[in-house]
């Protein structure tokens, strides 16, 4: 992917606690500063995917808007570490709730995408937990990228067919045995929205997540971060 360097972070979050998950975000980006330009993380990073308990008076306080003090913290880091940052959030604009994903660019926002897909919530979910409609590409260091988060690439994958890459953030806490059996199956997946693409999953404890991230090439997996490891992999 022309002259980018990207890194995959299969890091595990705790649920509920942001102060840990942005010392892991910082520790990402302390690791590859100088090596990688842009560092990926999984869906809904920063809160935990199981940090919605879909009580919307608890859940607005757990969701984090694009202009937070929280943000503002993760920004600067992009700053300090010189190194630009893909973060799956719980976001809250005005009074609904999404599931998206933030690209930071040197202390600002150069993109943020809202995932359009539904399973990310439960069917009791009220009528400020929302989806995007937005799937339109952007434009990283002159190289063009898009990104689709977990479910959207199997509802939606005609709507992120890209000639650059795909950056897809996923939370799914297959066992191991699953995970070997239905690897394959999400590289190929990839392969209908573009021919390089990133995945990153996330570890976690409770509902144990294994993790793994992969590079794709023509929906085959090409590089990864092995399941069960908590590292980030440099891709050149």
């Amino acid at each position: 992917m022309g002259k980018l360097k990207i890194a995959l972070a299969a890091y595990k979050f705790i649920n509920n606690d942001i102060e840990h998950n942005i010392g892991k975000i910082e520790k990402a980006l302390k690791e590859v500063s100088g090596k990688a330009d842009l560092v990926c993380f999984g869906e809904t990073f920063l809160q935990g995917f199981d940090s919605l308990n879909w009580n919307y008076e608890h859940d607005k306080e757990v969701a984090v808007s694009m202009d937070s003090d929280i943000m503002e913290r993760i920004k600067a880091l992009t700053v300090t570490y010189k190194t630009d940052l893909v973060l799956g959030y719980v976001e809250l604009f005005n009074e609904d709730i999404y599931s998206s994903c933030v690209v930071i660019e040197n202390g600002k926002i150069l993109h943020n995408y809202r995932r359009i897909s539904k399973g990310w919530k439960e069917h009791i979910a009220g009528e400020h937990y929302k989806e995007g409609t937005c799937t339109d590409e952007f434009i990283y260091k002159g190289e063009k990228l898009n990104i689709a988060l977990c479910g959207d690439l199997w509802d939606f994958p005609e709507r992120f067919k890209t000639d650059g890459a795909l950056i897809w953030p996923i939370y799914v806490n297959f066992d191991k045995k699953d995970w070997e059996e239905y690897e394959h199956e999400y590289a190929e997946q990839a392969a209908l929205a573009a021919k390089e693409g990133y995945i990153i999953n996330s570890l976690s404890d409770d509902p144990v997540s294994i993790g793994g991230a992969f590079h794709v090439n023509d929906g085959v997996i090409t590089n990864r971060v092995p399941y069960e490891a908590e590292d980030v992999l440099i891709l050149n």
